[in-house]
């Protein structure tokens, strides 16, 4: 297993490092990371709000890797590792940092993250030998749809955060698969990938919701196709005749996306999420470290 942390994860906001207890819950986030054989952490702008001496500080003996590929400072000199490679069950895994282009923090400047992102890719590629590259990318969603088009066959995987979005759906760009990351911790992703083929990753969750939409089409069919038989107007029974004909098409595109088995020689990925609500049971000692940081009524 690859545990990885997408970034914006240590302040509730860029404005939040003058609450109390703001930097204590952020070494314990990090504690806790370390904690879980977390492998690398992108360097988001949430990650920033004390400035990059308390990261590097408070991460300066842990195991995990603090990544960006293209955060640098006012000399334009690399303020930390633009990558990593892990290993996991005999595949190598190599891992890039990504963090928002422009000004980040004072005489902190994020980049422009494309190139960034390929050439680190590509070198991992050549000169580790990895087997897949995921991108943790601490950038807005547009940014992260742009990198995920533009980044060609360079990179496989690209985890999101930045706006604290809710979990979705892997979302496949060309070659390059875009995930979202959750919530603030409130969510575990969970990437299951199946690495025995090659070439581009199938969805296997695609097949799935395919299979549900098929169900839901099929009843407006049937529904379509009683109002046809109850019409008496020519042009109602034309409008529906051209209504019915499209949702018969729609119905092949989904048999054909839902029946059909992937190839065999393809490599497969299936994503779900963890909802860490009240019937996920507490760490009684971590729970009594984390109410001490936020009283009942103050907020996550």
């Amino acid at each position: 297993m690859l545990v990885l942390d997408a970034g914006n994860a240590l302040f509730k906001s860029p404005q939040s490092g003058s609450e109390p207890h703001a930097q204590a819950r952020a070494e314990l986030l990090l504690e806790q990371m370390e904690a879980f054989g977390t492998a690398a952490m992108a360097v988001g702008a949430r990650d920033l709000v004390l400035g990059t001496d308390f990261l590097k500080k408070a991460t300066r003996k842990a195991k995990m890797k603090v990544l960006s590929a293209n955060l640098v400072d006012a000399k334009g000199q690399p303020l930390f590792g633009a990558s990593t490679v892990v290993a996991v069950e005999g595949l190598r895994f190599g891992v890039v940092g990504l963090s928002p282009e422009g000004e980040v923090a004072p005489g902190v400047v994020g980049r422009p993250p494309v190139p960034a992102a390929v050439a680190e890719a590509r070198r991992l590629r050549e000169k580790e030998r990895v087997d897949v590259v995921v991108v943790l990318a601490a950038l807005p969603w547009p940014a992260a749809q742009a990198l995920a088009r533009d980044v060609g066959d360079a990179v496989d995987f690209i985890v999101q955060s930045h706006e604290g979005r809710i979990p979705g759906v892997a979302q496949r760009q060309g070659h390059a698969t875009l995930l979202p990351s959750g919530e603030r911790g409130r969510q575990v992703g969970r990437l299951e990938l199946s690495l025995e083929g090659s070439g581009p990753f199938v969805d296997l969750s695609e097949m799935a919701r395919a299979r549900e939409g098929l169900k839901l089409l099929d009843e407006n069919i049937q529904r379509a196709r009683e109002r046809l038989a109850a019409a008496k107007d020519d042009a109602a029974r034309r409008a529906l005749e051209e209504s019915l004909a499209g949702l018969t098409s729609r119905r092949q595109q989904l048999v054909d996306l839902g029946e059909r088995p992937p190839d065999p020689a393809s490599r497969t990925q299936l994503l779900s999420f963890l909802l860490l609500g009240p019937d996920v049971k507490d760490d009684p000692e971590l729970k009594k470290r984390v109410d001490q940081l936020a009283p009942a009524g103050e907020g996550p």
